[in-house]
């Protein structure tokens, strides 16, 4: 998530909230990994954060304080606002909306995310199928690409903020048709754990492989 344009208070309360999104544990090497940040970098800021009441931390772990998680949650909101608003209003590419939103999401006035809100008829995720904050939650059971046997039939239903900090490989699944809502099947499994897809559109099939590290990222629910 570091990319230039968010400040650094932002960009740590929306990667812990990222992380526990995606139910991984909060600990520094963690944030080291997903930042790109050396580790005495890290370790100030963590400790800078939980002096200004962002942060608690516990041993190696750290955790939202409600101060924090009401900030980090208000920025992803609007993060995620103006990722649906690239996509549905203004028209640009699925997997180009991430970085796009990280320049928006900073100057978003109430004002204009209530209009955000009115355009859009208040949605519930952003294209990438990942939650609004403060939207309705589907309580719809998801689980990993990654749990997925051969044969079964699923639909995609969310790509974790990890792959959507990675272009080259949001454009390959946007190129492979491999999006929210879609429906494929699990057509093989290879003993390394990539799983080969394949998604039908009406006579037609094609296929897609995807890779371990990959399928524990993407969502999906029984089709």
């Amino acid at each position: 998530m570091a990319d230039g344009f968010h400040p650094p208070l932002e960009e740590y309360l929306e990667t812990i909230h990222a992380l526990v999104e995606e139910g991984v544990d909060v600990i520094q090497a963690r944030l080291v990994e997903r930042l790109g940040h050396s580790p005495q970098a890290v370790s100030e800021m963590v400790r800078r954060l939980a002096d200004d009441g962002y942060l608690t931390r516990t041993g190696r772990g750290v955790a939202l304080t409600e101060q924090g998680a009401e900030l980090a949650a208000s920025v992803v909101r609007r993060h995620r606002l103006a990722e649906r608003f690239l996509v549905d209003v203004v028209g640009l590419p699925w997997s180009r909306a991430h970085v796009e939103a990280g320049r928006w999401e900073h100057v978003i006035s109430d004002e204009v995310e209530a209009r955000f809100v009115a355009i859009l008829g208040n949605p519930t995720t952003c294209p990438h199928g990942n939650p609004i904050p403060g939207a309705p939650v589907d309580p719809t059971p998801q689980r990993p690409l990654s749990a997925v046997r051969a044969g079964e039939h699923v639909r995609i239903t969310r790509i974790t903020e990890q792959v959507e900090m990675d272009g080259e490989a949001l454009a390959y699944l946007d190129a492979s048709g491999l999006v929210p809502g879609c429906r494929t099947s699990v057509v093989a499994r290879a003993p390394d754990g990539t799983v080969l897809l394949e998604l039908r559109e009406g006579s037609e099939a094609r296929r897609a492989a995807i890779g371990t590290a990959m399928c524990a990222q993407i969502f999906v629910t029984d089709d």
